[in-house]
């Protein structure tokens, strides 16, 4: 893994002193590695031979299968897409699975993805199972934070808390790990906002650095628009829910690099590719008014993923949003 040595080494102990919980609660942002973590965790849990007790080979074809996701004793259990609910009846599945013996590996590892988009009744059906697990089952949960589950969810597990490293962390743990060259591991690092795995998926796919540019170059254009052609831009997005939820996302990179830019400080910017130009709109906005597009922004992410209205959701963010005609943003 790059980073979160502490989680490694906790998860590591439990196994060498054959102290391992039966429900873990893994928290933190999409891409920070929390379903690495887990993956890892699942694999020193059923290594086949282990290097040093409670760390994983990697190698052997349990260590292989799980990392593949493809082992019979992993069962992986998350909405289809980001953003949709995770239906009662994958719970139930998985249930009736776990249930069983394991088959070859000694213990069945449940792996819940993104546990905060669980139904109400995934999430009480799951309840159950956590007050009485089955022997010789693990249950790995991942969300974004426990504020988002039910209370009695978070008091069945125990909590690990992931948070974004450090960009110089990132970046060396991207070069060792990955071999990437320095420049573009740092650039990965500040885009990715210390969060690894978003800054490998981004290095694996590079159409989602041109994504990024084009989200980034069409809020510098919404900016310079009135308000017909601002409403006239909400209905050509309302009904490509997935990709405007991506778009919001860069958006707030944004204006999040635009509070820190009018705050005196350059060291943490996101976009480091746009730092000039941001640097531009600080100066244009100030202080005050980019934490309050901050907040709009984060609103509307919150009303989109509750259902609200998109296309009302986001006419009313644009015209939160100043006109301004004479920004040059392109990097």
């Amino acid at each position: 893994m790059i980073g979160h040595g502490w989680a490694v080494d906790l998860l590591a102990g439990y196994i060498v002193h054959g102290q391992e919980r039966h429900a873990y609660l893994i928290t933190g942002p999409q891409g920070v590695g929390r379903r690495t973590l887990a993956l890892r965790f699942s694999q020193a849990l059923n290594c086949q031979q282990p290097p040093t007790p409670g760390q994983p080979c990697r190698v052997c074809s349990t260590c292989r299968r799980i990392e593949a996701m493809l082992h019979p004793d992993l069962s992986i259990v998350q909405a289809e897409h980001e953003g949709e609910v995770m239906r009662i009846d994958l719970v139930r599945e998985l249930q009736h699975s776990l249930a069983l013996a394991p088959y070859e590996a000694r213990y069945r590892v449940a792996l819940l993805l993104r546990f905060e988009e669980a139904h109400a009744s995934a999430a009480n059906a799951m309840l159950k199972t956590l007050e009485e697990p089955p022997p010789q089952v693990i249950i790995l949960l991942t969300a974004n934070n426990q504020e988002s589950l039910l209370p009695t969810i978070v008091s069945r597990c125990e909590v690990i808390r992931l948070r974004p490293l450090s960009m110089d962390e990132t970046s060396q743990g991207l070069q060792a790990v990955r071999g990437l060259p320095a420049e573009t591991a740092e650039k990965l690092a500040h885009i990715s906002g210390g969060r690894p795995g978003y800054a490998l998926q981004l290095f694996a796919q590079p159409q989602l650095l041109q994504q990024r540019r084009t989200f980034i170059e069409e809020l510098v254009e919404v900016l310079a628009t009135s308000r017909r052609e601002r409403f006239a831009f909400a209905a050509g997005r309302a009904n490509i829910k997935d990709e405007l939820r991506i778009e919001l996302q860069v958006w707030l990179t944004v204006w999040r690099d635009v509070l820190i830019l009018a705050s005196g400080i350059t060291s943490e910017v996101t976009n480091l590719d746009y730092t000039a130009q941001l640097s531009q709109l600080a100066s244009a906005v100030g202080l005050q008014a980019a934490q309050y597009y901050l907040s709009s922004v984060e609103k509307a992410i919150n009303r989109i993923d509750h259902n609200v209205n998109t296309r009302l959701t986001l006419e009313v963010l644009l015209l939160d949003f100043p006109r301004l005609n004479h920004l040059n943003l392109t990097a």
